[in-house]
């Protein structure tokens, strides 16, 4: 069974594509325009052992809003269809991971249902030319498109680095163990049938 997506997305402030093997080995190729955030997207495909490439081409001149928020949502999008009905899948995922002085401790449910809860301190607004600001919004743009609920809480940290790069990869990670197929579900694992 190949768990596999390639999203289009066109409009007029971008144009995203976006292809994903959730069964991968974690090889990325992601070119956004907005290096901080292609390093972020690199460590969630790296740590959550996802083949990812991403080409983004979007208004820059403006600012990074749409180039981000686009991007978030065909990779939301994305990990929707390669999961399909989610058949076998352990649905639930959690990881606690610390980078220097930040930890973050997240929880994933591949659910359907788009939920999001994102704790983090105020941060420095600019990293490079990315603006912290857009963390929340690449969490909010993802679970509406992937349709999963999703738990970020950053328990510490002072470097805004630190603090945006171990929230993608305590998302990574749990996402790796929620995508994983377990050989002791059969079907869909829930009691209504559907997620």
């Amino acid at each position: 069974m190949s768990r596999t997506a390639l999203v289009e997305r066109t409009t007029k402030e971008s144009s995203v594509r976006v292809s994903l093997d959730v069964d991968g080995t974690g090889t990325t190729s992601v070119e956004t325009g907005v290096p901080f955030y292609d390093h972020m997207l690199s460590q969630l495909g790296k740590h959550g052992g996802f083949d990812l490439e991403v080409l983004t081409k979007g208004d820059l001149e403006v600012d990074a809003h749409h180039t981000v928020e686009d991007t978030a949502l065909a990779l939301g999008q994305a990990f929707r269809e390669a999961l399909g009905d989610k058949s076998g899948v352990r649905r639930y995922g959690d990881a606690l991971v610390p980078l220097d002085e930040a930890i973050v401790q997240c929880a994933v449910d591949l659910s359907g249902r788009p939920y999001l809860v994102h704790d983090e301190p105020d941060l420095v607004e600019l990293i490079g030319s990315y603006d912290t600001t857009l963390t929340k919004h690449i969490w909010e743009s993802f679970v509406a498109e992937a349709r999963m609920t999703l738990h970020v809480r950053v328990l510490g940290g002072r470097n805004a680095h630190h603090v945006v790069e171990a929230q993608f990869k305590a998302v990574a990670r749990a996402l790796r163990d929620a995508v994983l197929l377990d050989p002791r579900s059969v079907g869909v694992p829930s009691t209504k049938g559907v997620l």
